[in-house]
C-alpha cells in the first residue's frame, strides 16, 4: 500500500473517477496524520516549536504583501502632500513594517531548515530502531529470509540511509506545509476582505486542483516505486557489484563488464520505463487543462479588481494583484515537503510491514515448558526429524534419527544437499523442525530458552562473517559481553593458530580488519577462518559446551590443515563437537561419524566399524585416498571408477593421505 493513500498500482482507485479522487483525498489525509503522529518522536519542545514557527513563516509572506500594497497606496498622497504630511508618515512606518517582516522572514527561514533536520533526524533514529528491532528481535531465519520481508527492508533501509525520503524528512516536510497552508489561507481572507469572497473562493479552487494533480501525481509514482521495488533492489546490487572491490578481480578477469554494464541498464530500465509512462499520463493531460483554468480565474479576478481609478482602488489592485499570483505560486511543487511526504512515509509504511509481517511468522513460538539449559555438555539426539525451508515444497531432512553423544567428537559427512547444514542450523534453533524433535538430555530444545541454549554454543558456520571491527572484537565477539578478556582472546587466537599473526599487525589486536578504513588491513581467507575458529573457542572459554565446526580448514592450505587437525583432540577434548567436513582422511579422527544421505542417517559408527562395512564411507574414503597416493592414476580414470561424489575434488589436497592409504 501506498502510504500516502494509493492502494492499487498506477490508474488505481486514487485517480479514477470522482468516487477515487475523494478517497485519494481521504486517504491523503489519513496519511497526514500518520505522519503527524510521528512528530512527537522528536520531543515535544520541537514538535510545538517548530510549529509554531511555521505558522510564524507562513503569516509573514502576507504581512509583507498587506504592508507594500498598502505602502503603494499612499504613494501618491504622500507626493502631494510632502515629507512632513501625516500621509508621508504612514508610507515612512508601512516601508519599516514591510522592511521589518522581510528581515525577520531571512533571518527564520535557515532556522526553520535547521529545526526540520533535527526533527527529522530524531525521528530517524526512532524509526530505525523500530525496523533493527522487527528484523532482529525474531530469534530464527524464517521471518528475514521472507522474500516480501527482504523488499520492505531495502525500501525502508535505503530512505532511512540517505535521509532525504525518509520518516523524519516527511515530518519536517509536513512542518513545511503547515507554513505553505497557512500563507495559503492568509492570501485567500486578504483576497476575501480587501476584494471579494467569491474571487477568493475562486483562487483558492485553482490552486487546490493544481496541488491535488501534483500530489496526486506523486502517489501514483509511489505506488510505482513500491510495485517495482525488486527489481530496484536487482539494480543496486548491479551498481553495488560493479563499483564494490570485493568483485573487481572476478568482474575483469572473467570479462563481465560488458554483460554487467548491459544487465545493469536493462534492469535499471525495466523499473524506469513505467514510472517514465506514469510520469507521463500524470503530468501531461491534465495540467494542460489546469493550466487553462488557473490562467482563466487568474485573468478574472485581476480583471475585477483593477475596475476603479480612485486611491482605495489602486491599493486594492495592487493587493489583489500581489496575493493572488502568490496564492497561484502556491499551487506548484513544493521542493522542501512534497517528496519527502509522499516517498518518505513509503519508508515508514515498509518499516510497519516488517513489523506485521514479522510478527505474523512467529517461527520459533514460545513453549509453556521452561527448563533450565544444562551448563555442561549434554546427549543430543534428532527424533524423527522432518525439516522444509519455508516457502519451499523440497524436504532436506526427513525422518532423520541421530544421536550426538555428549562430550565426544561426531563427524557429518556426505553429498552435498544432505542436510549437513540444514542440521546445524536446526541445532542452533534458527529453525524449528517441521516434523519431530530435537532434543537434549532428553528435553525437546523448543523447552528450552534460546538465548540461554545459544549461549551453549560455539559454532563456526561454513560463511562465518568478517566483521568490519578491530581483530579482538572479532574474536571477542564469540561471547560479547566478555570483550574485556583480553587474555582469553589471545589464547583462543593462540589455540586457532592465528596469534603471532594478529600481533604483528600494525597495533595489534587492536588493528580494524577491513581496507575500507584508514589504518585497517586485510587477512588471507586462512587467516580469516582461524579468526573464526578463535571465535567459537572463546565461546567455549566462557560457557559454551557445544562446539559445531561446518568446513573449518576449507580456507586453509596443506601444511595449516595438517597442524589444525594434529591440534584439534586438544581443542575439543571433552566438548560435545559437531564436525562437518568433505575431508574423510580428517574425519576419522572423530569419535562417531555419521554419513547422511537424502535426509537421513545412511551409515554411522567408528572410522573402522564404517570401513569394515564397506558401504559409502568406504568407498568414498578409498577413492580420495587413491586420489592423493597415487598420482600416476589419470583424473578421468579415477573418475570413471569411482563414485559420483561432489564432495571430493582433486584441487582438494589432503596431509593425512598417507594415514588413508594405509587404511
Amino acid at each position: 500500500m501506498s502510504y500516502d493513500g494509493c492502494e492499487s498500482g498506477p490508474g488505481g482507485s486514487a485517480v479514477s473517477g470522482a468516487g477515487g479522487r475523494f478517497g485519494g483525498i481521504v486517504d491523503a489525509a489519513r496519511a497526514r496524520a500518520h505522519i503527524a503522529r510521528l512528530i512527537p518522536r522528536a520531543g515535544w519542545p520541537l514538535a510545538v516549536g517548530g510549529l509554531v514557527l511555521n505558522v510564524v513563516l507562513g503569516l509573514l509572506p502576507v504581512v509583507f504583501l498587506v504592508a507594500t500594497s498598502v505602502l503603494l497606496g499612499y504613494v501618491p498622497a504622500a507626493v502631494r502632500d510632502g515629507l512632513d504630511s501625516p500621509a508621508w508618515d504612514r508610507l515612512v512606518t508601512m516601508l519599516v513594517l514591510a522592511g521589518v517582516v522581510m528581515v525577520v522572514q531571512q533571518v527564520l527561514t535557515p532556522v526553520q531548515a535547521a529545526l526540520g533536520e533535527l526533527v527529522a533526524r530524531r525521528v530517524d533514529g526512532h524509526v530505525f530502531g523500530r525496523l533493527m528491532t522487527a528484523s532482529l528481535a525474531h530469534p530464527g531465519l524464517a521471518a528475514v529470509e521472507d522474500q516480501t520481508v527482504r523488499d520492505d527492508l531495502a525500501v525502508a533501509g535505503r530512505e532511512l540511509e540517505h535521509g532525504y525520503q525518509s520518516p523524519g524528512g516527511a515530518c519536517a516536510g509536513l512542518l513545511a506545509l503547515v507554513a505553505r497552508y497557512v500563507q495559503l489561507t492568509g492570501c485567500v481572507v486578504a483576497i476575501g476582505v480587501a476584494f471579494s469572497w467569491a474571487a477568493a473562493l475562486a483562487v483558492a479552487v485553482a490552486v487546490l486542483l493544481f496541488r491535488q494533480a501534483q500530489r496526486g501525481g506523486l502517489r501514483r509514482y509511489s505506488a510505482v516505486f513500491r510495485r517495482l521495488a525488486p527489481l530496484r533492489r536487482e539494480s543496486t546490487y548491479l551498481r553495488d557489484l560493479a563499483t564494490g572491490r570485493q568483485a573487481g578481480k572476478e568482474i575483469r578477469v572473467y570479462g563481465l563488464t560488458g554483460w554487467l554494464a548491459d544487465r545493469y541498464q536493462q534492469v535499471y530500465l525495466s523499473w524506469m520505463r513505467p514510472v517514465w509512462a506514469e510520469r507521463r499520463r500524470v503530468y501531461l493531460r491534465p495540467f494542460l487543462w489546469l493550466t487553462l483554468v488557473g490562467l482563466l480565474v487568474t485573468g478574472v479576478v485581476l480583471g475585477s479588481a483593477g475596475v476603479g481609478a480612485d486611491p482605495a482602488a489602486l491599493t486594492r489592485f495592487v493587493l489583489v494583484a500581489q496575493v493572488v499570483l502568490a496564492a497561484v505560486r502556491l499551487g506548484d511543487y513544493y521542493p522542501e515537503a512534497d517528496d519527502q511526504t509522499q516517498f518518505g512515509m513509503n519508508a515508514y509504511d515498509a518499516v510497519r510491514s516488517v513489523e506485521a509481517k514479522t510478527a505474523r511468522h512467529r517461527d520459533l513460538p514460545a513453549t509453556t515448558t521452561a527448563v533450565t539449559t544444562p551448563d555442561g555438555p549434554g546427549e543430543i539426539r534428532f527424533a524423527g526429524v522432518g525439516f522444509a525451508y519455508p516457502g519451499t515444497d523440497r524436504t532436506v531432512l526427513d525422518g532423520l534419527d541421530l544421536t550426538i553423544p555428549a562430550g565426544r567428537c561426531t563427524a557429518l559427512v556426505g553429498l552435498n544437499g544432505a542436510g549437513k547444514t540444514t542440521l546445524v542450523t536446526l541445532l542452533a534453533r534458527l529453525y524449528d523442525p517441521t516434523a519431530g524433535a530435537v532434543l537434549v538430555d532428553g528435553v525437546d530444545l523448543r523447552d528450552h530458552p534460546v538465548g540461554a541454549w545459544r549461549a551453549r554454543l560455539g559454532i563456526t558456520f561454513q560463511d562465518y562473517l568478517r566483521y568490519d571491527a578491530t581483530a579482538a572484537d572479532n574474536i571477542g565477539f564469540g561471547a560479547v559481553e566478555h570483550l574485556d578478556d583480553t587474555d582469553g582472546i589471545l589464547d583462543a587466537a593462540r589455540r586457532a593458530g592465528v596469534a603471532d599473526k594478529l600481533l604483528a599487525l600494525p597495533d595489534g589486536l587492536d588493528t580494524v580488519l577491513t581496507p575500507e578504513r584508514a589504518g585497517g588491513v586485510d587477512l588471507s581467507g586462512g587467516q580469516w577462518q582461524r579468526v573464526a575458529i578463535a571465535r567459537s573457542l572463546f565461546a567455549l572459554r566462557h560457557g559454551a559446551s557445544v562446539l559445531v565446526l561446518d568446513e573449518p580448514t576449507a580456507s586453509l592450505d596443506v601444511r595449516a590443515e595438517a597442524r589444525f587437525y594434529d591440534e584439534f583432540v586438544d581443542l575439543t577434548r571433552g566438548v560435545t563437537t559437531v564436525l562437518i567436513s568433505h575431508r574423510f582422511a580428517t574425519v576419522r579422527r572423530a569419535d562417531h561419524i555419521v554419513v547422511l544421505a537424502d535426509g537421513r542417517v545412511l551409515e554411522q559408527g567408528s572410522h573402522t566399524e564404517l570401513m569394515d562395512l564397506d558401504g559409502r564411507y568406504a568407498q568414498l574414503f578409498r577413492y580420495q585416498a587413491q586420489r592423493f597416493t597415487d598420482p600416476t592414476t589419470p583424473t578421468d580414470q579415477a573418475t570413471a571408477t569411482a563414485p559420483t561424489d561432489p564432495t571430493t575434488s582433486a584441487s582438494d589436497p589432503d596431509p593425512t593421505t598417507e594415514v588413508a592409504a594405509r587404511a
